[in-house]
């Protein structure tokens, strides 16, 4: 007998505990199925499908939540009675994660649910594997690999698209540690992010044989290693430090 529409995220969700990564993955990936990811979204105010209708919401530890229910007997148990929308929990995650919402499932239950933040809703939204799984441990790189910077910055030079780089040591909840590059680039028109990704190819036979080595676009204000290199990390390499000149016209 198959599983109902939401027993597949009401099982997932039992089976997550404090420090269970690999349950929380789990949910996730319910979630973001569409044949078994459907909730029941609390209504504040308005009715399910009108212009006025508003998410309900609630806030732990300075972090904004919109509250739902798995189930329409989970609806039952939680005493709401207003008016609610059954929905697709992937349509929610792209609706909330650009608010920086998240999303707090059944509340009401013994042990007060469980809170999925907005950098979460953002993997079930644009594809788990895209981003490593959080709680991310950041830190500035230890790992001496001097040859392959030194390629990487004489190929960026030689790259007008690109203003600078920038790096982290990134270790995920679930997964093996890796290097990130933070690539900052002048603009973002197709010549110029296919210039910067040439770069990116020619620079990585200098990395050494078992390191992981990612990148990310330090325009992206929704990654959480985008954020971390921003406040904690400074360019490795900076055109304009290096008194290159930077491209005409290009998007600052």
């Amino acid at each position: 007998m198959s599983a109902s529409p939401s027993g597949s995220v009401e099982h997932m969700l039992r089976q997550v505990t404090p420090g269970r990564y690999d349950a929380y993955e789990a949910l996730l990936r319910a979630l973001a199925t569409p044949s078994s990811g459907q909730i029941w979204m609390l209504l504040w105010h308005g009715q399910s499908g009108s212009p006025d209708a508003q998410y309900g919401r609630m806030e732990v530890d300075d972090f904004g939540y919109a509250p739902c229910v798995t189930s329409a007997q989970e609806l039952s148990a939680s005493g709401w009675s207003r008016s609610y929308e059954v929905v697709d929990s992937l349509d929610v995650a792209r609706t909330l994660y650009p608010e920086r919402y998240g999303l707090w499932l059944n509340p009401h239950a013994p042990g007060g649910g469980v809170g999925i933040p907005w950098l979460d809703l953002r993997r079930i939204a644009t594809g788990l594997d895209r981003q490593p799984a959080g709680p991310l441990r950041l830190s500035e790189p230890a790992i001496e690999v001097p040859q392959f910077y030194a390629v990487l910055a004489q190929n960026a030079h030689r790259t007008p698209a690109l203003r600078s780089l920038r790096r982290a040591w990134v270790q995920p909840a679930l997964g093996a540690p890796y290097l990130a590059l933070g690539l900052d680039v002048y603009d973002s028109t197709p010549a110029a992010v296919d210039s910067v990704r040439a770069m990116m190819q020619q620079s990585v036979g200098a990395v050494p044989e078992g390191l992981p080595v990612s990148t990310v676009a330090m325009t992206d204000d929704f990654d959480p290693v985008v954020l971390w290199m921003r406040a904690n990390s400074r360019p490795f390499y900076d055109r304009e430090a290096h008194g290159a000149v930077a491209p005409v016209g290009g998007a600052y």
